[in-house]
């Protein structure tokens, strides 16, 4: 009798575990065709000048939500008076000197990135520094890859016209910038000072090899 139980109780054991491996498998399957879902599938190019109004704003829009809640507005107007304007976005797209990358998703523009070269400060040690300028993507789309493919986008731009080197600012009290471009290879190099409006802030210095 006991020998009969044991078996049963063991046959009982391998039903409950092959359910609960089939439970686990299935939860694992439906994480990844959500998170597969969740990632958008998205198209960069260069902007044009007929796209001046959109990249106006969307950077002002994108740098006002990264930044309103912890700068005064009247900082935060000024600055972007004098950065974000459609006059100085078509001034910028033209610029033989720079490039400005635009993410879109379904015809939607939900980031963009501009990058220019050969110019540093001195704590980058590099012969031919290329500069991410701006990376910026939409609250709603954070998450979803985007950021990682304009960074890559930016990172190729730089490479093809001779880059050794590639380095940002990013503000000291941008934790969540810092950690994603820490994950793309970049480390600290030292400091500047970020004019924002009327507040000079300071900017940590990071960089990274082009071709790392």
């Amino acid at each position: 009798v006991f020998y009969s139980d044991w078996r049963r109780a063991c046959r009982k054991t391998r039903i409950i575990g092959a359910r609960y491996f089939l439970v686990v498998f299935r939860r694992a399957i439906l994480q990844i065709c959500q998170m597969l879902l969740e990632k958008w599938v998205s198209s960069i190019r260069k902007a044009n000048r007929e796209d001046a109004r959109l990249v106006s704003e969307i950077a002002e829009a994108t740098f006002r939500a990264a930044f309103a809640a912890m700068n005064t507005a009247e900082h935060m107007d000024l600055h972007c008076r004098t950065s974000y304007a459609e006059h100085i976005q078509a001034a910028e797209i033209s610029n033989p000197g720079m490039v400005t990358l635009l993410s879109e998703v379904e015809g939607r523009i939900v980031g963009y990135a501009q990058v220019r070269w050969d110019r540093a400060p001195g704590c980058v040690s590099a012969k031919h520094p290329g500069e991410i300028q701006r990376l910026y993507v939409v609250k709603d789309m954070h998450g979803k890859g985007i950021a990682q493919e304009l960074m890559h986008a930016c990172i190729r731009e730089l490479e093809q016209r001779g880059a050794d080197a590639v380095w940002l600012g990013v503000w000291e009290h941008n934790p969540r910038a810092i950690a994603f471009y820490k994950k793309s290879g970049f480390v600290e190099v030292g400091n500047q000072v970020f004019p924002l409006g009327g507040d000079l802030q300071r900017d940590i210095v990071m960089a990274r090899l082009a071709a790392a």
